[in-house]
Formats: structure tokens, sequence, C-alpha cells
């Protein structure tokens, strides 16, 4: 059994600047904080159009407020229907987001295909027509 050659170690900086230096990281880092800003966005729009709206239907002046009382304790329905609400524009936005995306890509991928097969039409032609092909 031949022996392995004695591999040289690594210092901890050289490892870790090869897992920086590895995969997507700064996809990953962009995707992140796009993230943040896009739950800031999410954010104002609750606060700003949606909460307000429906505190004045309740006919309170803070989302929060809305509940009742059972002796010393307070059912706080508006924090679960700000969590509902909250849940559902998240994933309505994120779904209208990928959507567009899904159908961006498909008309990249769609162009792409149709200009593949213009070219291969043309190659089958010109081999039919006795030519040598596109040159």
């Amino acid at each position: 059994m031949a022996a392995h050659p004695p591999r040289a170690k690594k210092s901890l900086l050289q490892e870790f600047k090869d897992f920086l230096n590895q995969g997507d990281f700064v996809t990953i880092a962009v995707g992140l904080i796009i993230a943040l800003y896009f739950q800031k966005i999410v954010d104002s729009i609750l606060a700003g159009v949606l909460f307000p709206i429906i505190a004045a239907i309740f006919g309170k002046p803070d989302f929060a407020l809305i509940g009742f009382d059972i002796g010393d304790a307070r059912i706080s329905i508006g924090l679960v229907l700000n969590a509902i609400i909250s849940f559902i524009v998240v994933a309505a936005l994120l779904f209208l987001i990928l959507k567009a995306y899904n159908r961006m890509r498909a008309t990249k991928t769609g162009a792409e295909a149709d200009t593949e097969l213009s070219v291969l039409r043309e190659i089958r032609d010109s081999v039919r027509a006795g030519g040598r092909g596109p040159v």
C-alpha cells in the first residue's frame, strides 16, 4: 500500500479565505441585504397604509389595541391579525416577484432556443441544398 505524501497544514486565516472564496458568497450576501431592505418596504406599507385602515374599521387608534380583557389578562387580537396580514402581504409580494422572474427567465430561454433552432434549420437546409453549411 502506497503512503500518501504529507499535506501541508493550512493556516486558519487561509482556510477562512478559502471558505469565503468558494460558492456564491457575494451573491448570498447581496441577496440578504436586498431582503432586509425589502422587509423595510413591506413594514412601511403595512404600518403606513394597511394597519391604519384596519384600525379605523375597528375604531381603535392603534392596531395593537384591538382585543379584549378577560380578568387581568389582555387578549390582543390585533397582534394576531398583524402577524397574519404581514404573512399574507409578504407571501403575495414574493409570489409576484417570483412570477415576474420566472416569466423573464422563460422569455430569455425561449429566445435562445429559437436562435439555436433557427441555426439548426439553416444547417439542415444548407445540407439538403448540397452546400457545406454556414461558414
